[in-house]
């Protein structure tokens, strides 16, 4: 499975914007993370086949995940931006066969957020 994430970029504090990352073929479970200089890659929001999503606490009522499963892809729309939010953001996903689990990740895309 490749990914290609797109949609980061430059905004201002309480800006938005909208991360897409699109999948080569069909996959579980979907997952943003983000990474800041020198530490370690953090999960940010997750959701699985049924549509079921979860957040980490900083960006819940921010941030919202959702797929389009026609087109493998899946989004996180983030809305009231903060400075913190500057990171690079990678998307994650899950490919479960008979066999068992995989995980891929897409390229980095850089969101900045200006105070």
């Amino acid at each position: 499975v490749q990914l290609q994430a797109s949609g980061g970029g430059l905004a201002q504090a309480g800006g938005s914007l909208r991360l897409s990352c699109v999948a080569s073929g069909s996959v579980n479970v979907m997952a943003w993370y983000r990474q800041y200089p020198g530490k370690q890659r953090e999960w940010v929001a997750v959701i699985n086949s049924g549509g079921v999503t979860n957040y980490v606490d900083s960006v819940k009522g921010r941030f919202t995940i959702d797929r389009d499963n026609a087109k493998n892809t899946v989004y996180l729309q983030m809305n009231s931006l903060k400075p913190e939010d500057t990171a690079v953001y990678y998307c994650k996903v899950v490919h479960i066969t008979a066999r068992g689990s995989k995980d891929y990740w897409g390229q980095g895309t850089q969101v900045t957020v200006s105070s």
